[in-house]
């Protein structure tokens, strides 16, 4: 899995991230959505990584996502920032065109 992330999405991130969250965590949110396949595709930043997680290729920020939620989630994504919100897509289309800022970490 290949995530490329864009100049103005890494700006973001750097600017939210902060130092005591090094990893960028790719995640299926399905929290009010029904059931376990019901989901969207968001972001989150997190200070560690589990033996649940697998690496995320790409060259700007240390990316994981939970191996059983991978499914979820396009083998090239590129993840952007336009209008104040973060745009995650693939070759196949959007995967997720309004992304919040991340407020929150696990």
């Amino acid at each position: 899995m290949k995530l490329t992330i864009t100049e103005l999405a890494m700006d973001k991130i750097n600017e939210l991230k902060g130092s005591s969250n090094p990893y960028l965590l790719l995640q299926y949110d399905t929290d009010g959505c029904g059931c376990g396949v019901n989901g969207v595709p968001t972001i989150d930043f997190v200070a560690d990584k589990y033996e649940t997680h697998m690496e995320v290729e790409n060259e700007s920020i240390p990316t994981i996502v939970d191996k059983m939620q991978s499914v979820f989630f396009a083998e090239n994504m590129k993840l952007d920032f336009v209008n104040g919100m973060f745009r995650l897509s693939g070759p196949e289309g959007m995967l997720n065109p309004f992304i919040s800022t991340p407020v929150c970490t696990i």
